[in-house]
Parts: C-alpha cells; structure tokens; sequence
C-alpha cells in the first residue's frame, strides 16, 4: 500500500480514525470493520511480545510484528516506534529502515522526557534512511507536553507550538499531542501548526467527532484504549473461570468461523 494513499487519508473530509492494534489478530479485525488505515499502539504492542511499554521491545520483536501485521492488511501501515529504541540518531535511522523494509509506510517517534533537539535529529536520520530506500516515510511526530504535564493552560499551547516548529523544520509530516481534550486549547494549536495534520488521542472526556473536526483535528488515534479494554475483559472472564463461573462467558464472543474467514 503506498504512502501517497496514506498521506491523502490525512486531508478530508474526515479525520482519520485509527482503532490502534496490537498484533496480526487484531490489525485485521480491525481491517475487517472498516478501518481505512491500521496504526499500532506501543504498549499493547509490546505486551503482547512480552515486554513493558517504554523503549524496552527489542528491535527484532518490533519488526517481526510488523511483518506478521503487514502480511494479513491490505490498507496502509503505521507503526509506534516510542522515542526510536535509542538515543543514537544512527539507530533510530536502522529502526526506521527496518520498518519500512517489513512493510509499513508511516511511523510515530516521540520526544517524552528528552530533548526536543534530541528528537529533531532522530527526525532527520529517519527521513535521510527512508529517502536512501527510495519511500517518503510519514513520520507523525508525537510531543508529551499535555500527557506529561510539561505545560498548562496557555503555557502548554506555546510549547506545544515551539516544539512543533522545530519537529517540522526537521522534517516531520504530522504532529500528535496526546493528552489534550479542551476544544479552545485543540483549535489553537491546530491553527497554530499550519499545514501540518494534527493527532490527538481518545481520552474519557475528549468531545464529539464534529468538535474534533470544527477545531481542526485531522486524525484521531484509540492509543491502547482497546488493548487495555480487552486485557481487561481478559482478566475478569480468567478470574470468573478459576473462580468456577463461567455464565459470562459467552455473552459476546467472536464468531469462530468468521475469525478463521479474515486469514485465507
């Protein structure tokens, strides 16, 4: 799937809704339902390897889940890459080249704790390695100044911004800011960033799709709401089960038949 197809999907009508999976099983489930694009949530991700959230999933596990995702899809394929795996650019830059070779056309990097400068370089040596394979890789740039408190109020909007300016001189092709819900806040960074698409994340209190769209929002990602959902619905029916109660169990399952149908 090509990443032009991807790009368009970020310029209307309608934001571009991504109910982020976790594994092959999921990614095409999730096709099924319609989904014009599947995004990845690290930490469901990388749970599902094994390993805690946060730059910790070996590089061979990423992109083994890649290519498992990418061979069940047809639609375009964006992963979560967390800060890059390394604070050395060069490395960030081998990630970035193994995931494009495994089957993905997009990426999402973010700064967390580190340095906004740190990031723009990481950026830069990505986009170098996907132009070297010949792909123009959609790097979606993701800044935790709302998820990590940095800023608030006013102060957040002005960081979100300075920071954006400096992801895009670097190369970027999205900006996401997890963490920010209030419809003043949203509109003025989406003004503020210009050309380049926003993303922000489901959260409990975020408002109605056709606010999302009036303040400018152009893609909106589920992050590991539904994997933590159906860890949590996990845990509830195994605990029923070895508790010796299982009536609930069958009160919504997937069809068998129609689970085996998504993978011939």
């Amino acid at each position: 799937m090509s990443n032009y197809n991807f790009r368009n999907l970020h310029n209307g009508p309608d934001i571009l809704l991504l109910p982020n999976a976790w594994d092959a099983g999921s990614a095409r489930l999730i096709e099924s339902l319609g989904a014009k694009a599947i995004a990845t949530t690290s930490a469901g991700l990388s749970w599902s390897r094994g390993y805690p959230d946060g730059d910790t999933l070996p590089l061979e596990q990423l992109l083994s889940a890649v290519r498992e995702i990418a061979r069940v899809i047809r639609v375009p394929l964006t992963i979560d890459i967390e800060g890059g795996y390394s604070d050395d650019p060069a490395a960030v830059a081998r990630v970035a080249s193994g995931i494009i070779e495994s089957g993905a056309v997009g990426i999402n990097i973010e700064d967390g704790a580190g340095s906004p400068d740190l990031l723009c370089a990481k950026i830069e040596a990505a986009k170098e390695s996907a132009a070297s394979s010949g792909v123009d890789l959609f790097i979606n740039v993701r800044t935790d100044v709302y998820l990590r408190g940095f800023a608030a109020g006013d102060e957040a909007v002005t960081e979100v911004v300075r920071r954006s300016e400096l992801y895009r001189a670097a190369g970027c092709d999205g900006l996401f800011v997890p963490g920010v819900a209030d419809p003043a806040s949203i509109k003025a960074v989406a003004e503020a960033i210009g050309p380049l698409p926003l993303n922000i994340m489901l959260v409990p209190d975020l408002p109605s799709l056709e606010v999302l769209k009036e303040t400018g929002v152009r893609r909106l990602s589920s992050g590991a709401a539904i994997a933590q959902a159906a860890l949590a619905t996990t845990s509830r029916l195994a605990n029923g089960f070895l508790a010796g109660s299982w009536g609930e169990m069958f009160n919504a399952s997937a069809d068998y038949t129609m689970m085996n149908r998504l993978f011939v």
